[in-house]
């Protein structure tokens, strides 16, 4: 009994049947096809190939071999060289003498092949992907089953792939509207949204771990002023640029996000002991802020920025709420921020004192 007689059609479709219904990847529902081919051809070489016209490749993306020739997974060749191309631009899928018909071809002599069937794997847009094959060092028939069959597996295959990347198309949409949903638009910073959830997490961890959440809360004072002056492009300007610097003070682990307006956020993690919370949340208190000091040149414009206001907390994840731990952070800022007005104030009426004296 020759193999293409050996399975019996109920087991043929019962194979491919739980092929398609188990096979998640173009991988695992290639080689179980190319184990049938095989039987059903009777041909020791079966494999799935890749085409890149532009680059002038065929590349041999899965493969079987059960005899003596080999046709490794992975191995490229010139477009042009190879019997897929011949058969595609002859029409001619099948042949038990490839020397005779396509003797010139350097690929088929150094693979030993005689016998050659292949066929075309299209998608759905009429593109050529790459070719379906069978080939043998032996000189054998090819049926009208085995033509058929080859057919079949071809179009499973390229249903497979368009499927497969179709998903891929999805997965990076919908990531693309995962970080566009968490990324604010002017400053390419984490937004508000992903920042409460960076807090979240922060409690979280900081209760497995037994630590603290560091909170620090940045309010842009006099930002009003610089739009009013130097106009909503020199501001908007500013508020990248501020960013910008914030990222460069931030320790391993932190998360910086602009909470909207002229309002920054960085949560991180801190040791759960009292002193040492406090000493790493000034600490980052004083290296944040003297990164926003100083001097910004924004394009046509320049300016000395005198500072932002901070609200520091370094929360106990066991005694707060991610929510109240925030508040309780804003209402520091909110009382750093009258204190510097105080300072201000108190700087300006010395200087009218003088110069009531002078």
């Amino acid at each position: 009994m020759n193999q293409i007689n050996a399975m019996v059609p109920q087991e043929f479709l019962e194979r491919v049947s739980s092929t398609l219904v188990s096979a998640r990847t173009v991988g695992q529902l290639t080689h179980p096809l190319l184990e049938l081919l095989e039987l059903i051809t009777g041909l020791e070489s079966t494999y799935l190939t890749r085409i890149d016209a532009d680059a002038g490749v065929q590349t041999i993306i899965f493969s079987r071999n059960s005899k003596t020739m080999q046709i490794p997974e992975g191995l490229s060749v010139p477009w042009d060289d190879t019997l897929c191309k011949r058969a595609l631009d002859e029409g001619r899928s099948y042949t038990e003498d490839v020397s005779a018909c396509w003797g010139d071809s350097e690929a088929a002599r150094s693979l030993g092949i005689r016998t050659y069937a292949s066929t075309p794997v299209y998608l759905d847009d009429n593109r050529l992907y790459g070719t379906l094959c069978a080939a043998s060092t032996e000189s054998r028939p090819f049926s009208r089953e085995g033509r058929q069959v080859l057919t079949l597996f071809s179009t499973l295959i390229a249903q497979h792939i368009q499927r497969e990347q179709l998903l891929e198309q999805l997965q990076k949409a919908n990531a693309a509207l995962e970080a566009e949903s968490s990324t604010d638009a002017l400053t390419g910073l984490p937004n508000r949204r992903f920042a409460l959830m960076a807090l979240g997490r922060m409690f979280t961890l900081a209760e497995r771990t037994g630590q603290r959440v560091l909170i620090v809360f940045i309010d842009l004072d006099g930002f009003k002023s610089i739009n009013d002056t130097y106009g909503h492009d020199a501001g908007d300007a500013f508020l990248i640029e501020v960013g910008h610097r914030l990222s460069g003070g931030l320790r391993t682990g932190d998360v910086l996000g602009r909470l909207g307006g002229d309002e920054f956020i960085v949560v991180g993690l801190v040791p759960s002991g009292e002193m040492a919370g406090a000493s790493v949340a000034e600490a980052t208190r004083r290296r944040l802020a003297s990164l926003i000091e100083g001097e910004f040149a924004l394009g046509p414009c320049s300016f000395a920025y005198p500072g932002a206001s901070f609200g520091v907390l370094h929360a106990d994840p066991f005694s707060t709420s991610p929510e109240q731990a925030l508040r309780d952070a804003d209402a520091l800022m909110y009382a750093d921020k009258r204190e510097r007005r105080r300072e201000v104030d108190h700087f300006r009426g010395r200087i009218a004192e003088v110069r009531e004296r002078a």
